[in-house]
């Protein structure tokens, strides 16, 4: 993909930049679950298991987003407006699933008392998944503001999120090998960040819901 356009470019840069980014997020996170669901299954580790199926909410997130951006090359009569909404809204339901689906795992880890992967497979997943949404998160970020998208930010977040669930899944495996009393710390983080999503998840549906929703996400 291109560089990051500069910050007075055209909209239509700020688009393609953004459609490139999307399409990134599909390519990293298809491969990301199919490795981590992989590995996790063959090793017993519901963690690793677990951590690979939260990449396909990414994988919705950044499908909804190319979705959005065909209203604008299509132009105004592609419904740009209606589909902004419908996008926020779909990436909102998403995060809640995503907050259900880590609570859930965290509360099975905490009641089996299952510590995480320790294998060198999880620790190399999460150490490269940390690097690839912190580059994904800036990127969206950036492109959210340009294009003033209420469903581009709620992607860009979605990238944070799941960096942070790998930073999760980094420390608390390497936290069990090298102090194995610590088996619970990663669940419990998780929880807490289960929080953290829902939250989001919930302002998103609730703005995307209300009638004098315009799209603009707020962060200029």
């Amino acid at each position: 993909m291109g560089p990051e356009p500069h910050r007075s470019a055209s909209r239509p840069d700020w688009v393609v930049y953004a459609r490139n980014l999307a399409w990134l997020a599909v390519a990293y996170n298809v491969l990301e679950s199919l490795v981590s669901m992989g590995f996790g299954w063959a090793d017993g580790s519901f963690a690793l298991f677990g951590f690979g199926a939260d990449s396909l909410i990414e994988v919705g997130s950044s499908l909804l987003v190319l979705w959005r951006l065909q209203a604008e090359e299509a132009g105004p009569a592609a419904g740009g407006s209606g589909r902004e909404r419908r996008a926020a809204l779909g990436i909102g339901i998403l995060f809640l699933a995503l907050a259900a689906g880590t609570a859930s795992g965290a509360a099975l880890q905490l009641a089996g008392r299952r510590h995480p992967a320790t294998t060198l497979p999880g620790l190399a997943v999460a150490t490269l998944s940390v690097a690839v949404m912190a580059f994904l998160w800036r990127g969206k970020s950036r492109a959210a503001r340009a294009l003033d998208s209420r469903a581009l930010a709620g992607d860009a977040t979605c990238s944070l999120v799941c960096m942070q669930l790998s930073a999760v899944l980094f420390l608390g495996s390497l936290g069990y090998w090298l102090r194995p009393s610590l088996w619970w710390a990663d669940a419990a983080a998780a929880l807490l960040l289960a929080v953290f999503i829902g939250r989001e998840g919930w302002e998103m549906v609730a703005a995307a819901r209300k009638p004098d929703f315009q799209g603009g996400c707020g962060c200029h």
